[in-house]
């Protein structure tokens, strides 16, 4: 049975109703009255004759693999937005502090950055996990399409804006960001790192939200944790790699200057990237 409905990771105890199988503990205490009120509602017929397994089989990953979340966490981390502020700071404190400080204010920024992404994705999880049967398919179709509609956004800032592109940190906000940038302590550069995970949502958050419905609609939530830590470990690489840079050795504003030299191709590679992500997670069965 496990081999016809697909599941990839058996377990015990397992129960499987039409062609929902629910795997272990967790799902049978949280799904178990759904589903069999659902297959009330619906019987399923010949539940296992063609060997496939429905969308709604909580108990596969197929559609969710590391490499995907790789890719996706990859196209997201490359976004202008928590990049600019970070070779911001970087500006304004390279000259004032020890490359220690430098470093410790660089990380603490960071680490900020990560927590903000990695709590709101355990909050989405868990409130998907405690909402209606279903609901997590029905957001990873909706994430993708969002994922889209993001990328033709950026394509087309790409394509006919010099500046003022509509995916970025809003210019209303920007004078709270400088006001913590310009302190500059380890505090403030924790503070400037949640304010930009909440800011820079519309610049990374299609792909993660992506992710996130994936995640939902195939896993528990402690299963889903190791994909949220790897797409925020993926997340915040290029900053880390920006701070190793600086500190050791090249200079901020060469750093800064490429940013803004190449912030239009960054942006259409980036939409070209989404736009792909949404169309495959869309048309591609395994994934709906």
């Amino acid at each position: 049975m496990d081999k016809a409905l697909g599941i990839d990771s058996p377990g015990v105890p397992t129960i499987i109703i039409g062609n929902v199988a629910l795997v272990g503990e967790d799902q049978i205490r949280d799904r178990l009255d759904a589903a069999i009120r659902q297959e009330l509602a619906s019987p399923t017929r010949n539940a296992t004759a063609n060997g496939t397994v429905t969308a709604n089989c909580p108990g596969t990953v197929s559609s969710l693999t590391v490499p995907l979340v790789i890719v996706c966490a990859g196209i997201a981390s490359i976004n202008p937005c928590g990049l600019a502020v970070l070779i911001i700071l970087l500006l304004s404190i390279i000259a004032l502090q020890t490359r220690r400080q430098v470093l410790m204010v660089g990380i603490t920024f960071i680490a900020a950055v990560f927590l903000f992404y990695f709590i709101a994705g355990l909050g989405f999880l868990s409130f998907i996990n405690n909402s209606a049967t279903g609901i997590s398919s029905l957001i990873a179709t909706a994430a993708a399409a969002i994922a889209i509609v993001l990328g033709l956004v950026n394509i087309v800032d790409a394509a006919v804006r010099k500046e003022g592109f509509l995916l970025a940190i809003p210019v209303s906000k920007k004078p709270v960001l400088e006001r913590y940038i310009r302190t500059a302590t380890l505090p403030a550069a924790f503070v400037l790192g949640v304010l930009v995970g909440i800011f820079e949502l519309p610049c990374a958050g299609g792909l993660y939200l992506t992710i996130l419905g994936l995640v939902s609609s195939t896993t528990t939530l402690a299963e889903g944790i190791p994909y949220l830590l790897l797409f925020n470990l993926i997340f915040i690489l290029p900053l880390i790699v920006v701070l190793l840079v600086v500190v050791f050795g090249l200079p901020p504003e060469r750093v800064n200057t490429w940013r803004l030299e190449n912030r239009r191709m960054l942006r259409f590679a980036i939409g070209l990237a989404m736009v792909a992500v949404g169309l495959v997670i869309l048309l591609v069965p395994s994934f709906h």
